[in-house]
């Protein structure tokens, strides 16, 4: 049985190496999106955390996580994320990963704003006022009209608008799945829907690294996951919340490290002001009733 000690100290080490490894996630995917074919990326991606997820389902008794009470609203979910990781494989042959992890960091505000109009849970002014000055991070972060702006810039703010959706409809499955239920789906039907345009679109890849980059795509994904699952078993959420967005200068690291990539100044205020802004929102939040969920929706921002 699990012991319910909170433990503060381990539970927020165990969300930094989680963001890290979703860090290294973004990283290896834009490395690895410049060098293999982004199907097939994905589907050794998704394979890996199949294969991980399944190992419960193998133990005695396992089978019972195969029951389901909503089987069609698995396939939607999972569609969504597909459709997610598409656009970050995509966005992440564009912009640097930096500058992408802080676009993607709006959704839990994004989030917010949904959870208040689709079902009237409470929102206070201080927490519009968060929602507005992380979308005008990201429009400094693009910025439309300059003359670096590319509308291929606009995939990342629509793979907000859906991971949001895919927050939301996570947020209700967990009240009556279990999360590894969640997973294996999840990793299954991502790689059954990422493997079947492989039967058309197949291109051999020979380098035995990108082989390695992509099983690492998966690895370090399910690796964040399982940190993440210990990290809310070890804290409260509230405690964890504001240690999320390090996962920004984490992935700006690791584009540094990799690419020699250093965000201009108008992006680094505009990754500073999402930052805070959802520093804020995460504080603002911690003492109302939706704090566990949006501190999920914090981590699985960047379950791509």
């Amino acid at each position: 049985m699990h012991d319910s000690t909170p433990r503060p100290t381990q539970g927020i080490a165990l969300a930094l190496l989680a963001v890290a490894c979703f860090s290294a996630l973004d990283t290896t995917t834009q490395w690895v999106a410049g060098a293999a074919p982004m199907m097939l990326a994905l589907f050794i991606r998704y394979l890996v955390q199949a294969c991980v997820a399944s190992v419960p389902v193998l133990r005695p008794g396992g089978r019972a996580l195969l029951r389901s009470a909503h089987p069609r609203f698995h396939l939607a979910r999972t569609v969504l994320l597909l459709l997610v990781s598409i656009l970050a494989f995509l966005s992440l042959r564009l912009m640097p990963v930096g500058e992408f992890t802080a676009i993607v960091m709006v959704t839990p505000l994004l989030v917010t704003l949904f959870a208040a109009r689709l079902f009237a849970e409470q929102v206070n002014a201080r927490q519009w006022l968060f929602v507005a000055g992380g979308f005008i991070g990201t429009l400094l972060i693009v910025r439309p009209g300059g003359s670096a702006f590319s509308w291929l810039l606009a995939l990342p703010l629509v793979l907000v608008v859906l991971n949001a959706g895919f927050q939301l409809l996570t947020s209700r499955m967990t009240r009556t799945e279990d999360p590894r239920t969640l997973q294996f789906y999840a990793g299954w039907i991502g790689s059954v829907c990422a493997g079947v345009p492989l039967i058309w679109l197949w291109s051999p890849v020979t380098d035995a690294r990108v082989w390695l980059g992509m099983a690492f795509m998966g690895l370090a994904s399910t690796q964040g996951h399982l940190f993440l699952i210990r990290a809310f078993q070890s804290a409260p959420a509230s405690a964890l919340m504001p240690y999320m967005y390090m996962q920004i200068p984490f992935s700006m690291l690791g584009g540094w490290l990799v690419t020699r990539h250093a965000p201009d100044g108008w992006g680094l205020a505009g990754i500073a002001l999402i930052g805070a802004c959802g520093v804020g929102g995460a504080l603002a939040r911690q003492r109302t009733p939706i704090a566990a969920q949006e501190a999920i929706s914090v981590l699985e921002a960047s379950e791509h």
